[in-house]
């Protein structure tokens, strides 16, 4: 009797298969991984438009309640810690404000764009725009929810 020769197949996966998977994978994170790398940094340009509102926010508060914005020497530190002004119900915020970069926010009491206000400003990514324009309350509108900052 001759029995006919039967091989077992593997049932795994090829090298060319595997091959294969791995780069549809490459080509699929070549398109996703860019998209989502600039994600954070768009996630830390909107804090900083949000924290300037806030900011903004807390200011025109202290302004209500003692009837001055914080001097330049006061700074923003007196949205935390009365700085000894008279009807101050604060703290107005938690935390000295830091932008999303780690540094801390430029205050300007008056304010050179808004001379009869504050300017408040980040310098942005960088942490070397001096001038305020990348993150202010004067020049966008929308990281700016009050309008009193330039002259209540």
């Amino acid at each position: 009797m001759r029995y006919p020769m039967t091989r077992k197949r593997n049932r795994g996966f090829t090298r060319v298969e595997l091959l294969l998977v791995m780069v549809i994978l490459a080509i699929l994170a070549a398109v996703v991984i860019p998209k989502m790398v600039g994600r954070g940094e768009q996630a830390k340009e909107t804090k900083a438009k949000t924290d300037i509102s806030n900011i903004g926010s807390a200011l025109d508060m202290f302004e209500v309640d003692t009837g001055s914005y914080p001097s330049n020497e006061q700074g923003l530190q007196a949205l935390v810690t009365n700085p000894g002004a008279q009807g101050w119900k604060g703290p107005y915020l938690q935390h000295s404000p830091m932008d999303p970069w780690g540094n801390a926010y430029i205050y300007k009491s008056p304010g050179t764009n808004n001379v009869n206000g504050y300017d408040l400003y980040s310098t942005g990514k960088d942490g070397k725009d001096t001038s305020g324009n990348a993150f202010n309350n004067w020049s966008n509108p929308s990281a700016n929810g009050t309008s009193t900052a330039s002259g209540s």
